[in-house]
Parts: structure tokens; C-alpha cells; sequence
């Protein structure tokens, strides 16, 4: 492998969506993944808080806090749901402090631990067919008495699916001529299979917005609770490599062509001199692409066979990073060159960067700090900010 690296057997997609209670400004129902170990292994959590509106959101939102904190630490997950339990504060009116939990965490060898308190029971889809798992039982001491929780520990394998949902999603359409006892775990599964069997290769963000929009159907469209569907996908990773400045010594020039060439995924190229070293070394035309870019102060792109964009350097992964830091999920990527990166990054699972070392001649200004430091700070600028809870992308950096 060119970044020195065996070849990936799967990446982890982890996704949520979720509709708030009719009439609530906030959620009762908190979801939280992180990165954990520099990517080594991931967490995640989802609560539900006793109610909802303000009070739900304070007591799922702690919950999930402590829980994704503890797993930071490594400590035992069956220890801190005890711990969290005992936290929790006491509520004025029904004298309990309350909320669900179900924590997860899996290595990069798919090997998960997983502990359940009171939500409903999650659903492992092994390609398009439910595979229901082995369980431990066991309990657990809190200030309020003893409770029990469910524990499990599971091998997973590409291709394979882990559904985490809220009681609202298997509650929704309680009392409906079609669902008189709600959706249940049941109809979820058939709902479920049915769909990744009609779209084997739809993605966790998509999944869980079906199922959520499903539930949603099953109220009529005026969600009863708060409704929320988290899903975790071991799949192939779908890689994208981003080549910016000419090599350190010339005569490597035909061996980023070759890195560039081969690279199996999406390809940008960031930079003009670049570009210009990649078209001569493949004999390929570097032509302007017609486009209009009237939303942005940045230079315009190109078109190159072999690459999916092609644009200025510096300038565009400055404002790229910029865009990075203020992203927010749900959020539209601008349209910009930049903007058009990000929307390629947010398609891609494992970002590979291919950056030259050596001085732009065509920049170089002696009373500027040296354009190859600038181009250095920016590409690990932009790994951290890849790398960090809001994308968890997979970044891999070779310099040249």
C-alpha cells in the first residue's frame, strides 16, 4: 500500500437521526459517538431521559456524557452504569432520577461490548437478515435498588448492521388501528430487512432516517415521544486522496503521477503547479471547466481526466479548514471550490493526503514564513479537524 498501510477490511459508519417530541424545542433522547485511542476503537451511547422537553434532555444528556467519558477512560462499562445511575439527580415530582442507556464500543477488529439499561433490545442485520445475539443478564446495585441491565459481547464482520433505538421508535403507532400495540422490536426487524434487502448498499445516515421516518408515518406524522435511530455499519471504506505540492525533488515528480494514478478512490488535486506536474507526467490536458463561481473570492476549478476536481492550493484548503472548524451536522456545504471538497470528504470514509514538500517557486514571497511550512500547518490542521467527533474520518498523510 502506498501510505504504508495493509489494506483496510472495513470502515465503521456511525449515524443517528432523530425528531423531537410534537410541541418540544429539545430532545429527551441523546446520541453521542466518539473516536477513541486515535481511531483504534469507537464508542457511542444513546439515553433516553425520564419525560421529556427540558427535563428528559438534562437527564440523557448527563447519562451520555458520563457514559462516552468513561469509555474515554477505559473503565468498565457495567461499573459506570452503576455510577451514572447513582448521579443522576432525583426528580422533584416522582422522586426518581431516571434514564436509559445503552452504551457500545468496538475495536477496528469488530469486536464489541455492548450493555444495555432499559432501552429497547438493539438489532444486529447480518447482510439483509436479522441474527438475534447471546445476552447475559446481571444486576446491578443503585441508591434506588437493584436494577438489571443486559450485556453481550459479539463479533462483528463487514457487512453487518447494529440498530440502537429510543422507545420511541418501537412505541410509535401505540393505539392505531394498524399498530394497536405499537411498532414493536418485530415490526422494526421486518421493516428493516425488507429495506437493506431492496438497498443492500445504503449507508447508516440513510438507514436511520428511514426508520425514524417510519416511525414518524406510524404516529401520523405528530411524534408521540421522542423518536431516535442510531446505526453502526461495518463496510468497505470508500477512500478519497487529495494531492497538493510539486515533490521535494523533481525526480519523484513520476512517482506522485503513479500514487495519484493508482489511488482506488475519488481524486482531488490541490494546486496549480500540481496539476501541471500530474498532466505531464500522464499526458493528460489540464482545461478550465466553464464554471461560474460567482459565491466565492477563491480561484476557479479545472477539469483534468483521472481527477474529480481540480483546484487552486493554499487559498482553497485554508478556506476548506475554515469550513471544517464551523461545520455543523446538517449543514449544506457552500458552493465553492471549497465547498466542493467537503462535499467529497463528506462521501468518503478514509482521506488519504499526498503532500509535496518542496518551495512553490511561483509563490515564494522571503518575507512570507515559507510556503512549504504553510502547506504543512494546513494538512495537519485539517487531520485533526478530519479526525475529530464531528466527521471521524480516517486520515493518512505521505509526504513526497
Amino acid at each position: 500500500m502506498f501510505f504504508g498501510e495493509e489494506e483496510d477490511q472495513f470502515f465503521i459508519e456511525i449515524a443517528h437521526t432523530q425528531e423531537f417530541k410534537n410541541g418540544n424545542v429539545v430532545g429527551g433522547d441523546t446520541f453521542l459517538s466518539k473516536s477513541i485511542s486515535g481511531g483504534e476503537r469507537f464508542g457511542a451511547v444513546l439515553s433516553d431521559g425520564l419525560g421529556s422537553g427540558i427535563r428528559a434532555n438534562v437527564l440523557s444528556t448527563l447519562t451520555a456524557s458520563m457514559a462516552m467519558n468513561y469509555m474515554l477512560h477505559k473503565r468498565p462499562l457495567t461499573e459506570s452504569l452503576s455510577t451514572i445511575l447513582d448521579t443522576l439527580p432525583e426528580d422533584a415530582g416522582e422522586k426518581i432520577s431516571y434514564a436509559t442507556c445503552s452504551m457500545f464500543d468496538i475495536d477496528r477488529n469488530g469486536e464489541a461490548h455492548i450493555v444495555e439499561y432499559d432501552n429497547p433490545d438493539y438489532i444486529l442485520l447480518r447482510g439483509n437478515r436479522h441474527f438475534e445475539t447471546r445476552k447475559k443478564s446481571a444486576k446491578i446495585k443503585t441508591r434506588q435498588g437493584i436494577r438489571s441491565m443486559l450485556e453481550s459481547r459479539v463479533m462483528l464482520f463487514k457487512g453487518d448492521r447494529l440498530i440502537f433505538l429510543s422507545d420511541g421508535v418501537t412505541q410509535s403507532g401505540l393505539g392505531t388501528t394498524q399498530y394497536p400495540g405499537g411498532w414493536e422490536r418485530g415490526g422494526v426487524i421486518s421493516f428493516l430487512e425488507d429495506f437493506v434487502t431492496k438497498h443492500p448498499e445504503v449507508s447508516a445516515k440513510d438507514l436511520s432516517k428511514m426508520v425514524m421516518q417510519k416511525a414518524l408515518h406510524n404516529d401520523l406524522f405528530i411524534s408521540r415521544d421522542d423518536i431516535t435511530c442510531a446505526v453502526v455499519y461495518l463496510r468497505a471504506p470508500r477512500k478519497l486522496l487529495i494531492c497538493t505540492g510539486p515533490p521535494f525533488d523533481k525526480e519523484r515528480d513520476k512517482e506522485m503521477a503513479q500514487i495519484f494514478d493508482t489511488h482506488p478512490g475519488k481524486k482531488i488535486v490541490c494546486g496549480g503547479t500540481t496539476a501541471h506536474i500530474l498532466s505531464r507526467e500522464l499526458g493528460r490536458r489540464v482545461t478550465g471547466d466553464g464554471r461560474q463561481q460567482v459565491k466565492t473570492t477563491l480561484p476557479s476549478t479545472a477539469r483534468m481526466e483521472g481527477a474529480d476536481l481540480v483546484t487552486e492550493g493554499i487559498l482553497t484548503l485554508g478556506h476548506l479548514a475554515d469550513l471544517l472548524q464551523n461545520w455543523r451536522e446538517g449543514s449544506k456545504p457552500e458552493e465553492s471550490p471549497a465547498g466542493d471538497i467537503l462535499n467529497h470528504i463528506l462521501q468518503s470514509d478514509i482521506i488519504d493526503i499526498l503532500m509535496g514538500t518542496r518551495i512553490n517557486e511561483a509563490h515564494y514571497d522571503p518575507s512570507l514564513p515559507v510556503e512549504m511550512e504553510i502547506r504543512r500547518n494546513l494538512v495537519r490542521r485539517l487531520k485533526v479537524l478530519l479526525e475529530g467527533s464531528n466527521f471521524m474520518k480516517r486520515v493518512r498523510i505521505k509526504y513526497i
